[in-house]
């Protein structure tokens, strides 16, 4: 199948912006928790109304300060509950949003604040302060700074409290449906990074569409979501704002090193991750059933959830044998994983990289569905999913209801929609490049099955041509060797080779595990242990299986092991977790010409 649509399930407001959510639901809902905010490690529920009334009274105070309308205004912070009342503060002023990555350096921060223009920033701590005022000299228009941990909320309500209701009131209603709600810079794999115009219609359309599709996840007063993503990723954004829009009720964590803890008090029904947080999830309960000397009951446990999984795919379902089986594991085992998940876990959403057939049936399998997605910045997040109804493991799902997929004759996935963005801030040479007669061209290769079943099968600016003329897309590998859970990154080389090699870098915490229990040295590194040739042959097992997955030409034959990480200070990863292909082929040019060398 070369097209697919699926009609609009909802309708964009044509003078509606997106404060529009925050009155409506304070008049229809007000006593609904919208926001867990935690509070001396409490958690402590926020209504509608409680949250309408502190929006207003922050965007307020941006009024005095001297925020326009359509003025631009940096929120640079991890994922709290002050930057989703900041972002709608800044939609109610009648502005437009500019997140920046926390972890963003001085130089990331100047691009950023200097293209866009912005003239008042948000930020959370000293060291963002830091930043910010490194540059501040490149920065002409910025003319405010406020910082959280300092008190910037209760300064801005102090601020705004001259300013009448009604002035803020008309404020919120001035941006339309087409006026921009924030301009989402892409993470950069290739030069600077670019933003991303997405207006109020974007949301809308995206979000609108989602929580109806998908209502069973979005039942007020039942569901709840816990976000745990980067609020200044767009995957983010799209969380907070679907919640708000169902409403259901939004926790968010600021240190995922507490994941565990704030799971279990939180207790959400639903999560949005990368496949690399599943990952996680099934390698540590192995782990740790290893280590209980229960590791062989619990590789029984997870191949039986895949098979039952899969059971359920086929006309007859599961046999009566398969379900007994099924159901004395979830006594044994599955409903203690749910129960480390906070015991109400019902639906996570997976986007950023393919999660893979085998876990997607495993947690499946488990009572804990994964509902694997697609999108990118320029299609406010999810472009297609997979519906609980109607799930296909090893997909990305079907189209946003309301948009259109289109497979170029190249195999290259095009996109039509009201989701879209509208182009490139101040870049209108990038933005006629990818958009084409409102197709926009996403760069990405896949297929479409019967049913319009979206399947991405890699990156066109990634494909590899051996010197033997073979054509190969990294992803499918990639992801395949990167599920085993001592591998933290892989990174496939091979362009102009006469044949494929990867790159690996290994998962400290799972390394330290494995160490202990093969008796290495304590304080063992990946430095140490790279040449170990136990260590090589686990690795290899996990090569072996990705080699399975793909043709002889297209399979690695050596890899090296890295002494060092991949992250995000050094370049090699965006704040989203993509791999920056020219840095780490750069910086580890030695390490990929031992690859071919003999």
């Amino acid at each position: 199948m070369r097209e697919f649509s699926l009609p609009a399930l909802y309708e964009v407001p044509a003078d509606g912006n997106l404060t529009d959510l925050i009155r409506r639901n304070a008049a229809q809902h007000p006593d609904v928790a919208v926001v867990g905010r935690k509070v001396d490690g409490v958690w402590t529920d926020v209504t509608s109304t409680q949250f309408l009334a502190e929006v207003r009274s922050v965007a307020k105070g941006l009024i005095a300060a001297g925020v326009e309308p359509g003025d631009r205004v940096a929120l640079m912070s991890r994922t709290r509950y002050e930057w989703v009342l900041v972002d709608f503060a800044i939609w109610y002023a009648g502005a437009v949003t500019v997140p920046v990555y926390e972890t963003s350096s001085a130089e990331q921060v100047s691009w950023i604040l200097a293209d866009s223009g912005a003239v008042a920033a948000v930020v959370e701590s000293d060291a963002h302060t830091a930043s910010v005022e490194s540059v501040r000299d490149r920065l002409p228009a910025l003319r405010e700074l406020w910082r959280i941990e300092s008190g910037a909320v209760d300064a801005l309500i102090a601020a705004g409290a001259e300013i009448p209701d009604a002035t803020v009131d008309e404020r919120s209603r001035i941006a339309r449906a087409d006026d921009p709600a924030t301009i989402v810079y892409t993470s950069g794999t290739t030069g600077r990074p670019k933003g991303c115009v997405l207006s109020h219609r974007a949301f809308f359309a995206e979000c609108g569409n989602a929580v109806e599709r998908l209502k069973p996840l979005f039942r007020t007063g039942e569901c709840s979501v816990l976000l745990f993503l980067p609020a200044a990723h767009v995957f983010g954004r799209l969380v907070e704002v679907a919640a708000i829009m169902a409403p259901i009720k939004l926790g968010c964590v600021p240190d995922i090193r507490n994941l565990t803890d704030d799971l279990a008090t939180f207790r959400p029904t639903l999560i949005l991750g990368v496949p690399r947080v599943f990952e996680k999830v099934y390698n540590g309960a192995r782990s740790k059933a290893q280590a209980d000397g229960k590791g062989r009951i619990f590789d029984k446990a997870a191949q039986t959830a895949i098979d039952y999984s899969r059971a359920l795919d086929t006309a007859r379902g599961p046999s009566l044998g398969l379900r007994l089986k099924h159901l004395v594991f979830d006594k044994l085992v599955y409903s203690k994983l749910r129960a480390v998940l906070g015991g109400r876990i019902e639906h996570a959403i997976s986007g950023g990289a393919p999660l893979g057939e085998r876990l997607g049936h495993f947690f499946r399998g488990i009572g804990f569905t994964v509902l694997e997605g697609y999108g990118l910045t320029e299609t406010c997040a999810a472009t297609s999913f997979n519906p609980p109804d109607r799930q296909k493991i090893g997909t990305v799902g079907q189209p946003l209801p309301g948009s259109v997929v289109r497979i170029a004759d190249d195999g290259e996935v095009l996109l039509h929609g009201e989701h879209l963005f509208t182009g490139y801030w101040n870049n209108p040479e990038a933005t006629a490049e990818a958009l084409t007669d409102g197709w926009f061209h996403t760069g990405d290769i896949g297929t479409l099955d019967e049913d319009g079943y979206l399947s991405i099968t890699g990156r066109k600016k990634e494909i590899l041509v051996t010197a033997g003329g073979k054509n190969v897309a990294p992803a499918v590998i990639e992801d395949r060797i990167r599920a085993h859970a001592l591998i933290a990154e892989c990174m496939v080389v091979g362009d102009g080779r006469p044949f494929v090699g990867a790159l690996i870098t290994l998962d400290e915490e799972f390394l330290g595990r494995w160490a202990t229990a093969h008796g290495k040295p304590a304080g063992s590194t990946a430095g140490s242990l790279r040449e170990d040739p136990q260590l090589l042959a686990e690795i290899q097992r996990a090569v072996d299986d990705g080699n399975a997955a793909v043709s002889k030409a297209e399979s690695v034959r050596k890899f090296r092991v890295l002494g060092a990480q991949f992250t995000e200070e050094a370049g090699h990863i965006t704040p989203s977790l993509k791999l920056k292909r020219n840095v780490v082929a750069k910086d580890f040019a030695d390490e990929i010409e031992a690859i071919y060398r003999g």
